[in-house]
């Protein structure tokens, strides 16, 4: 899911569910292995973390709770649980955040191929799921309406792999590099 369909900006943001989401967010931050456990099934929004080392051009903020990681992501869901188990862990076909995870890391050698669009290989979108398993850390926060406050999460958080709905002065040219690298691999292989 996208800020793309942002609420308009004529509609009040509810600023009392807004300040909740960041309180959550900006919580300790959870491996995913304890993570997928406790996620619900209920929508909301969600934010990655991973330590400055990770990807060290990135400048995402710090986390309150736990300073040593930085913001990398943020998106909401209508299913919590089922956005992260099927999408952001398993294929990156329906998965921005992993397409720019593989194109930041396509130093590492990960393979893609063409479907409907470009993918990772199965073998490669194992690997990056254990990467993302040993490397990122994960908050969210239940909100029934979450498509209504996106849009000012990521204004005010300034997740540096988002691209839609980021202030120009916070967006990374890393990440728009990143997604161009992805989607033009120099490693494909036929289907």
């Amino acid at each position: 899911m996208t800020t793309s369909e942002a609420r308009p900006d004529n509609v009040p943001i509810d600023r009392a569910r807004v300040e909740e989401a960041l309180r959550l967010l900006s919580g300790v931050p959870f491996g995913l292995g304890v993570a997928v456990k406790r996620l619900s099934r209920g929508s909301g929004v969600y934010a990655w973390w991973a330590a400055p080392t990770v990807f060290p051009d990135l400048a995402g903020p710090p986390n309150a709770s736990a300073p040593s990681l930085r913001l990398l992501y943020l998106g909401r869901a209508t299913s919590l649980r089922g956005r992260i188990l099927r999408n952001h862990l398993r294929r990156s076909g329906s998965s921005t955040l992993r397409r720019t995870l593989a194109g930041l890391l396509v130093s590492e050698g990960y393979r893609t191929t063409w479907t409907d669009r470009v993918v990772l290989v199965p073998e490669d979108e194992t690997r990056l799921t254990a990467w993302m398993h040993t490397h990122l850390r994960l908050t969210w926060a239940e909100d029934a309406e979450p498509a209504s406050i996106e849009a000012e999460l990521v204004r005010r958080m300034h997740p540096p792999l988002n691209v839609s709905g980021v202030d120009p002065e916070h967006l990374q040219a890393a990440v728009v590099a990143a997604k161009h690298s992805y989607n033009t691999s120099s490693s494909p292989v036929e289907p």
